[in-house]
């Protein structure tokens, strides 16, 4: 299976392949019951600045994963603004990550999520809602392979952060 990532901000229709699929990942979030997924969606009249904002923000990067030559899911990596107290700012957070369903438990998430952090090279933080165990129980598996163990992880306000830093690819050496 070849997993791939590529970047969509200059693909339109990568960006409306994401666009078109957003509403399954809002679905896949609204079980979490936290109230924050509720006014994104189809009639949300501030869906288009969300978008352009991902597409035209130098601060984020809009990834497609492939398998093969079809689209399974998307990413985006921003770059945090403002660390929380006491905290190191992360140079990458993963701030959306989403494979379709008839993809999960195959690698692909995993495999995409490697390709991410070797693209991104440096200090990254991930954060999952408590409420969603099985994207903690990824997440944890993910970064602690990636990682060889070499993370930190802390749980307060409902949300889970796992802190690592990833290593440049071999091609990009």
């Amino acid at each position: 299976m070849l997993v791939s990532i590529r970047d969509v901000r200059h693909s339109k229709q990568d960006r409306q392949w994401i666009q078109s699929v957003y509403g399954e990942y809002i679905e896949s979030l609204a079980d979490l019951n936290t109230g924050l997924f509720s006014v994104i969606g189809a009639n949300n009249p501030h869906e288009a600045e969300i978008f352009a904002n991902w597409f035209s923000n130098d601060q984020s990067h809009p990834l497609l994963i492939l398998k093969g030559n079809d689209s399974v899911g998307f990413a985006l990596v921003t770059r945090p603004r403002i660390p929380k107290a006491g905290e190191k700012a992360a140079d990458y957070r993963m701030s959306e990550f989403f494979v379709r369903m008839q993809h999960r438990r195959s690698g692909i998430g995993r495999d995409a999520a490697t390709l991410i952090f070797d693209r991104f090279a440096g200090e990254w933080e991930i954060v999952e809602y408590m409420r969603h165990p099985g994207s903690v129980a990824f997440w944890r598996h993910v970064v602690a392979r990636y990682s060889a163990g070499r993370y930190t992880e802390s749980s307060r306000n409902g949300e889970v952060q796992q802190r690592f830093a990833s290593r440049p690819s071999a091609a990009k050496k």
